[in-house]
């Protein structure tokens, strides 16, 4: 169902510092500009992308929303959020850890916001135990 994810940004360039950093983190290229000017960044079959708002206004994040990006474990959604700190972006919520799934099983979480304010995810299920 899933077909990918754009965000905006009012600075195509730290985002790019940003992302490519978050992703670099778990094995992901750097992003490449389309002739538009916005970042796309292709990693495990899913496709995310960041630009300037079509329609001249300035970008803004959703207040409720979440985007989330799979992890292979919890040492690799540590570097993940290690990376996304140390290039501008914001440690929130709970310091990365599990928590209780609600029915869904023991999550790995560890949580971000960019530099434009969208919120991000890093999620491992655990195994059962």
């Amino acid at each position: 169902m899933y077909s990918h994810m754009m965000v905006g940004s009012n600075d195509i360039d730290r985002s790019k510092k940003f992302y490519d950093a978050l992703f670099g983190a778990v094995g992901g290229k750097p992003g490449f500009q389309d002739p538009k000017g916005r970042l796309i960044y292709m990693h495990n079959g899913g496709l995310f992308l960041v630009s300037q708002p079509i329609d001249g206004e300035p970008a803004t994040h959703a207040n409720g929303g979440t985007i989330g990006f799979a992890m292979d474990g919890p040492e690799q959604a540590n570097a993940w959020h290690q990376a996304g700190v140390e290039a501008g972006g914001t440690a929130i919520e709970d310091a990365p850890g599990v928590r209780a799934g609600g029915g869904m099983g023991d999550l790995y979480l560890a949580y971000l916001r960019d530099p434009d304010g969208n919120k991000l995810c890093a999620l491992h299920r655990m195994p059962a135990a």
